[in-house]
């Protein structure tokens, strides 16, 4: 059975310096995204591109994307197979290659490092790695592989003092 899912996105130029797009350089790339009364997320394009770099870019959003993806189908199958996560953070790192007139993402590494509330959890809490990366919607979009590369540890308990 297939469930559809569609989504919107409200992208709105903000860049018009007065003459609009009279030539390459008088203009801003400032734009904005609205999606369904959320709050605004304000875009430009990245830094190389006469970006605003103070401002995240298409390119910061697709990695984050992926990576958000990533983990969220991760704690789910941890969720459904007995691992108990504590805490989950990653470093997802990109390569876009520039050719001339486009480019393309060639690359995407994302590096989950995991935190388990038992030791005897470890093993299969890197193993689900593996089956989220199949499921992440992001990915399969991709056309190129996404690759991780999982830490694993156990939470450390304080111990209490009197």
């Amino acid at each position: 059975m297939n469930n559809l899912h569609h989504y919107k996105a409200a992208i709105t130029w903000t860049g018009n310096r007065g003459e609009g797009t009279t030539s390459y350089k008088s203009y801003d790339r400032s734009h904005s995204v609205n999606i369904n009364h959320k709050p605004e997320i304000p875009l430009s394009s990245d830094a190389a591109f006469m970006g605003d770099k103070g401002k995240y870019n298409p390119e910061e959003l697709f990695l984050a994307s992926i990576s958000s993806c990533h983990m969220l189908w991760y704690l789910h199958l941890c969720a459904d197979n007995g691992i108990v996560v504590i805490a989950y953070t990653d470093m997802a790192t990109g390569v876009m290659d520039e050719k001339a007139g486009g480019g393309k993402f060639t690359e995407v590494m994302l590096h989950p490092h995991v935190t388990v509330q038992h030791s005897a959890m470890i093993t299969r809490a890197i193993a689900l790695h593996d089956q989220a990366n199949e499921k992440c919607f992001i990915a399969n979009s991709c056309n190129f592989p996404v690759k991780h590369h999982p830490v694993c540890k156990i939470e450390v308990k304080q111990a209490a003092t009197v």
